[in-house]
């Protein structure tokens, strides 16, 4: 089977990121074989690896936040990266960071890092499907992606940013996905950013 037929049937199928095991069920192969043609076609710079077992067509490079959806599940976009995407902060953020409720893990893909934070089960929620560029993607809601913020800046004992605009956050939701940590000192620490917002 020739690379644009392959091509054909990855784009029928919506296979924007696929496993091994996934390209051999599209191509009609086995395994081994599908294994096999992948790293023939990784060679030839046409599928780039993202991961064990995980590939994607290069030249269709699914957008930054997709992969980090896809590259380590379960998991939503937020922090630094979902700040800069509502504009709540001004600086380009260059980690795709991301929160999840499994072990806190750091990805390079294709030069980009991929971080992932881990929070409680509990405080796993504020995240909405959202499209971006015809790829449906999860991020947190601009409240929620404030709130996991704050709690890593307390948690590294960081500073938040002082260029941090909150002008356009909804106080109530934000104030619920706070307590959802269940800590005094975020709860104390919002308050303050809400205060600040309150007097600009």
């Amino acid at each position: 089977m020739k690379w644009p037929e392959v091509l054909g049937k990855l784009e029928q199928k919506k296979c924007f990121i696929f496993s091994s095991e996934e390209f051999g069920a599209i191509i009609g192969g086995s395994s081994l074989a599908a294994k096999r043609l992948l790293q023939r076609y990784a060679k030839k710079g046409l599928v780039s690896r993202i991961k064990k077992g995980e590939y994607l067509v290069t030249a269709q490079k699914p957008p930054d936040i997709f992969i980090a959806n896809k590259l380590y599940q379960p998991s939503y976009v937020s922090l630094e990266y979902a700040l800069a995407y509502y504009h709540l902060i001004p600086e380009t953020v260059y980690t795709v960071t991301s929160i999840t409720a499994k072990t806190t893990r750091e990805f390079e893909v294709m030069g980009r890092l991929f971080s992932y934070a881990k929070i409680k089960t509990r405080a796993y929620t504020g995240y909405v499907p959202k499209k971006i560029d015809n790829y449906t993607v999860l991020l947190a809601l601009p409240e929620k992606a404030l709130a996991d913020y704050l709690y890593f800046v307390l948690l590294r004992k960081m500073e938040p940013n002082e260029r941090l605009d909150v002008s356009m956050i909804d106080l109530k939701l934000f104030s619920e996905f706070i307590n959802l940590f269940q800590n005094k000192k975020l709860i104390k620490l919002a308050e303050k950013i809400k205060c600040s917002q309150k007097k600009s």
